[in-house]
């Protein structure tokens, strides 16, 4: 059975839980869907029981730092076991042509000669389009631009068993061009800054962020069955799961998750 393990639940500048990440977990390895803003990358996947052996294929959807950097650190430390001969076939890092040459800028600027020289070999940036369709761990992934109001921003949509299909919208609100893609989702995975009872305080919209009553609201006009939301403030931390799943119960009737760190959610 897929798993999704929830590594990081938080915005970019969240001290109390890490940057938004997580992993799809097939029998044959796994899938790193960003990586946060540091090595703290490393310690999450530790904690979860992820050897970094296990996972083979990776996407990072934008180069904002709190999801870039911390793919670094994986491809440091996958190049490191490459080197001691404990890492078996090729680490492929899945994103968009303008933000593959910026993560190849990073690693070149950044790594020792030794790690440098098994990219394009043991490890391989593999540019995708708006509307190709990947294998990932056997299942078909289909990469599209999100439309961002920011930066260039790429999600997915997945397979999964019977039939069912998995979305990953990144972190800006939904954007009607997109529909084609998410149509028909099972599972949404979506950010949701704040309460919309607290969007005065935190001010999403500005961030160009949308808040747990956009989300949901948005889940149940595509029909979707199974929610999740994350990318969040964390100033509510302690009681954010209780807070989002009694807003979120205001507009949405299917299953309602908001993960802590570590949580890992059966698919």
């Amino acid at each position: 059975m897929r798993r999704l393990i929830v590594l990081g639940t938080g915005y970019a500048l969240a001290t109390r839980c890490y940057n938004t990440c997580f992993v799809l977990e097939e029998e044959e390895g796994c899938f790193l869907v960003d990586a946060g803003g540091g090595n703290g990358i490393l310690t999450r996947l530790d904690e979860a029981g992820i050897p970094l052996t296990r996972v083979r294929e990776a996407f990072v959807s934008h180069s904002y730092s709190d999801h870039i950097l911390g793919m670094v650190w994986v491809v440091r430390k996958i190049a490191t076991l490459i080197g001691r001969g404990q890492y078996d076939g090729i680490f492929t890092i899945h994103c968009h042509a303008e933000l593959a040459a910026k993560l190849r800028t990073i690693l070149e600027l950044t790594f020792v000669a030794s790690a440098l020289g098994h990219l394009d070999a043991g490890i391989v940036i593999n540019t995708v389009a708006d509307g190709e369709t990947r294998p990932i761990l056997g299942r078909d992934t289909t990469f599209f631009d999100i439309r961002s109001t920011k930066e260039k921003q790429f999600g997915f949509t997945t397979a999964l068993a019977d039939e069912k299909k998995l979305t990953f919208l990144g972190d800006e609100p939904y954007n009607e061009r997109c529909e084609a893609f998410v149509n028909g989702s099972d599972w949404l995975l979506s950010e949701a800054f704040c309460l919309y009872s607290q969007r005065e305080r935190f001010k999403p919209y500005e961030k160009h962020h949308s808040t747990v009553r956009d989300a949901c609201k948005l889940a149940a006009r595509m029909g979707v069955e199974n929610l999740v939301l994350w990318h969040t403030e964390d100033e509510n931390i302690r009681a954010r799961k209780a807070l989002y799943t009694a807003e979120g119960r205001d507009y949405f009737q299917g299953n309602l998750f908001v993960p802590d760190d570590g949580d890992v959610i059966l698919l």
